[in-house]
Order: C-alpha cells, then structure tokens, then sequence
C-alpha cells in the first residue's frame, strides 16, 4: 500500500488562554489515505477545525508528529509550509475568504496566478462553468447567495476527487454532505471518538 497523504501520530494541540494552557487536541493518531474523502464531525469546539488546521500546516502541532505526503510539518518553517502548501494543498475557509471588490471570475483566478498558471483566467472561467457559476462570473461575493457559493464548491471539490483522484478532507454538521465522504471522523473533546465509512 502507498504511502498515506497526511498522518498524525499522537499529536497534540495545546493554545496558551487567559487562564494557562488549553489542551484542544489530546494524542490523536489517524491517516488519510491518497484520493481518500474524509468528513469530520463532532459537537462544537471538538477540534475539528483544529484538526485541519493541523493536517494543512496552519496550526502548529505542540506534541507529537503531522506528515503531509511524507513531509514533516513540524518540522518546518513558516516560510517553508507555507511553500509546501501552495505546491500540495488546498484550504476553503467556510467564509471563503473572497475579496469582495473582486468579481468571481477575478476571485478564482488570483490564487491560480499567484501559483504562477499562464491560463489562470481561462482555466477560472472553465471551472465557474463547470460549476453552473458560468453565467455569474462577472458578479461580487455580495451578489452571489450563500447556498450558490456553498454547494457550488462542495461539488467542485468532490469533482475533483473523483476527476484527479484528489485527497478531500472537510469539516462538517451536514449529516448528507459527511455522508459523502468515504469515511467519517467523529471528535469529542479533542479525542478521536468514533471513525466509520460513511
């Protein structure tokens, strides 16, 4: 078998609060495998984005090891992750994060230029359309409802999973969109608390 796209073994989180440390992940221990789909769930403040943030380099593990494609992430710099993450990885904010005085054409466009694309508007204009955003692309956020920007990118990042066989790691409290997934990690109080397929 290949070797997994992102494992943790015993990695922990622990945040510095008011009040002294927080743990906010305990020794967690889990692997993703390549072209895999994984859902996380739990109540709020379980860890799930934590987690993520973990697996893509944005948070720093305080204990324990975090591999992505082979990599250690704890072991690098700032400078170093965030080079790895424009090469392998992908991050979609709940928000979004788009710029609101760009339209969406310029607003998909900007990362795949940033990354150095020739055809980054052409190759924006393709996915929009793929998307059924095709006809809106002249539009600003503002102007797009939240369902459209939603649902439009979860079938976007699925597409591309079973398109380029991407790795597909996503937070949720949608019971259908988890049941997406191939496979489904339940966390409570930092802890992996169940893992099932979907």
């Amino acid at each position: 078998m290949a070797d997994p796209v992102i494992r943790l073994s015993d990695a922990h989180l622990t945040l510095q609060g008011n009040a002294g440390p927080v743990p906010i992940l305990r020794g967690l221990s889990l692997q993703v495998e390549r072209g895999e789909t994984v859902g996380l769930v739990g109540p709020s403040g379980s860890g799930k984005s934590s987690l993520l943030m973990l697996m893509g380099g944005l948070e720093r593990a305080t204990g324990g090891l975090v591999q992505a494609m082979g990599q250690d992430l704890t072991a690098l710099d700032e400078d170093a992750l965030a080079r790895f993450r424009l090469s392998h990885m992908g991050v979609v904010f709940q928000s979004f994060h788009l710029i609101p005085t760009m339209t969406a054409h310029e607003n998909v466009a900007t990362p795949l230029e940033l990354a150095g694309a020739p055809d980054a508007f052409d190759r924006a204009a393709a996915e929009l359309d793929r998307v059924g955003l095709g006809a809106r692309r002249d539009h600003y956020p503002a102007q797009l409802s939240g369902g459209e920007q939603r649902q439009a990118i979860m079938d976007l990042l699925f597409g591309l999973r079973a398109d380029h066989g991407a790795t597909l790691v996503l937070v949720t409290h949608d019971p259908d969109l988890a049941r997406r997934c191939d496979r489904v990690i339940r966390l409570a109080d930092g802890r992996l608390a169940a893992e099932a397929a979907a």
